[in-house]
This record gives structure tokens, sequence and C-alpha cells, in this order.
């Protein structure tokens, strides 16, 4: 099996590369580094076939689809910040590149797995989200609006060309963290950890109520792998994270916590933190039922060994760096 994974020199996709050459697969990686590092991929150079290009050059991802079974479309614009930074060059990213990726696939004749988000699900009810949540994306003209409209249409168009024989699998991502997350573009994880280090005040948006459920990327990661050699799986459209909440606030106190820092805590409004018109959601949690009724359960990393994995992450990258 060879799998062709966009935006595989990203965060998430450096990690998937690996899983997925652990489990004897040939990879091949495409990646234009707007966001993405080679040095992601340092520990698996000379195993991999790279090509630096975006998925917005279609000839160019046609080319780095030849010879694979399989497209895991990955590549996309992250981060609230970017995504408010830029909200046009964002949807354009998000919705031509899975448009690419389709038409490759049908050209190719290969499979094709695609990383949507939680972001979908818009302004819906608090949840837990099943994959059957109607999807309430609020004003269009918002940025963040406009990103979970993006991720939807992506999802439409595999929809589409699954029902014109196009073999796929829709995975919605919620709140995947871990070692190699950068905090540039606004993770909260990373920039928690960026700021204890330096001692420096952690910045919490809103009153810190707001409830996530973090997945570790090692876990996540598996998971996805698992569901990519899953027959049962293909066609279908799964949440992927966990269902373990916490508040922002608590996380910031538990990042405090693990780096032994004297950092203080301050409240942003999200307006100052991000732009007017910029929503937060009070809580973001997957339902993973049918996620668990396919896949055995696989007992999650606590989220304080979390925590100390992107501290070390950050302590070696270099704390005082602007990465």
């Amino acid at each position: 099996m060879r799998t062709l994974v966009t935006g595989g020199a990203g965060f998430l996709g450096s990690h998937l590369v690996k899983e997925l050459l652990n489990r004897g697969e040939e990879v091949s990686v495409l990646d234009d580094l707007s966001t993405g590092r080679e040095a992601n991929l340092d520990a698996v150079a000379g195993r991999i076939d790279f090509t630096r290009g975006s998925v917005l050059d279609r000839a160019t991802l046609r080319a780095a689809a030849e010879g694979c079974h399989r497209i895991v479309h990955l590549a996309a614009a992250v981060g609230v910040r970017r995504i408010v930074q830029d909200p046009f060059g964002s949807f354009e990213r998000n919705v031509l590149g899975a448009a690419n990726a389709v038409q490759v696939a049908l050209e190719t004749r290969a499979d094709l797995a695609f990383a949507s988000s939680s972001e979908v699900y818009g302004v819906a009810h608090p949840g837990p989200l099943t994959e059957d949540s109607r999807l309430v994306l609020g004003p269009p003209g918002r940025p963040r609006t406009a990103y979970g409209l993006s991720k939807a249409i992506g999802e439409s168009l595999l929809a589409a060309a699954g029902r014109d024989g196009l073999k796929t699998l829709v995975v919605r991502l919620f709140n995947v963290v871990g070692p190699r997350q950068r905090s540039r573009y606004g993770m909260v994880l990373p920039r928690f950890a960026k700021a204890a280090l330096r001692g420096e005040p952690l910045e919490v948006h809103g009153d810190g109520g707001q409830r996530r459920a973090f997945a570790f990327v090692g876990d996540a990661v598996a998971t996805f792998a698992d569901l990519l050699a899953e027959p049962c799986a293909w066609g279908g459209t799964f949440n992927l994270g966990e269902d373990r909440e916490t508040s922002i606030l608590d996380l910031a106190r538990l990042v405090i916590e693990r780096a032994h820092s004297a950092s203080a805590i301050r409240f942003v409004t999200h307006a100052r933190a991000l732009g007017p018109g910029v929503e937060d959601f009070p809580r973001r949690v997957p339902d993973l039922s049918r996620l668990r009724a396919l896949l055995p359960r696989r007992e999650p990393a606590p989220l304080e060994s979390v925590v100390d994995a992107v501290l070390a992450d950050r302590r070696l990258a270099g704390a005082s760096r602007g990465a």
C-alpha cells in the first residue's frame, strides 16, 4: 500500500506519516511548507518520497499521487488566528485543495480520506456532538464560520464523488495536541506552554469556562491509521478525538503546575485577542459512539502526560524562539 499524505510535513501529517511507515506502508508526502516544516520529517528522511508543492496546483498534486493507492488529504489552513488574518486565502486553500484532491483521486482511482474538523458543527448544540448532528454555521461573513463552511464543502465534495464511485472516508478531528504543534496560529496548548516556560502571563480568552476535550496526537494518528485500515470505515464519517473534558482555565492552571512556572493568568476578551466578530463556543466535545462501535477503545494518554510532552517539546525547540 502506498499512501500520499498532503500536508505531511505539518503537525498532524508528520505524525501520521511516521505511524503509516511503522505499519509497513510506503508513503509519499506533498507539502508547500507554508505551515509545515521539513524538520518534522527528519526522523523518516530517506523512507518517504517528498514533493514540495501546493494542493492548489492540480498538476503537482497529480504527479505526487502517481502510483499511490490512497490519498490522505490533510493540507489545509490551520489555526483560528491564521483564519482570522486571511479568511479568503484560508477558504480558497481548503475548498480548492479538497476539490483538487477529489479530482486527482478520481483520475488515479485512489481511495480518498479527508481530514475535516469539529469546526463544521459551528454553533450547534453544546453536545456531545454526533456525526449526524445538524451543522449550524452562523453568518457566512464571519471568518470562523467561513472555515467551518470550507470544511463542510470539502465533505460535500467527497460525498458527491462517492456517489460516482470514489471510495471515501471523512474524519472530523477534535482538538488534537502534542509535540510539533506550534503557537503562532493561536493553538491554545502550545501557546500556554510557551508562555509558562518564559514566565509570561497565560492569556485566557473570555472567562476560561469554555470546555474542550484534547486528544494526544499519538493516540489520534493511531486511531486515524486504524480507520484507514478498516474496510468497514470507508464510506463513513467519524469523529476523532477524546471525550474527556477540561475547561480552558483549568488547562492553563495545569500547564503552570506542570511547568513549575510562576506565570500568572491574564483574562482577555475574544475581541481583543482575535478581533471583533470572532465567536468562541462554550463546549466542543465529540460523541465517539460510532468510532467505538467499529474499533477497540484505545486508552487515552492522561492530560498531565500530554501537557508534559508539549512542555518537553517546547524546551527542545527553545522557549525563546517564536516558533
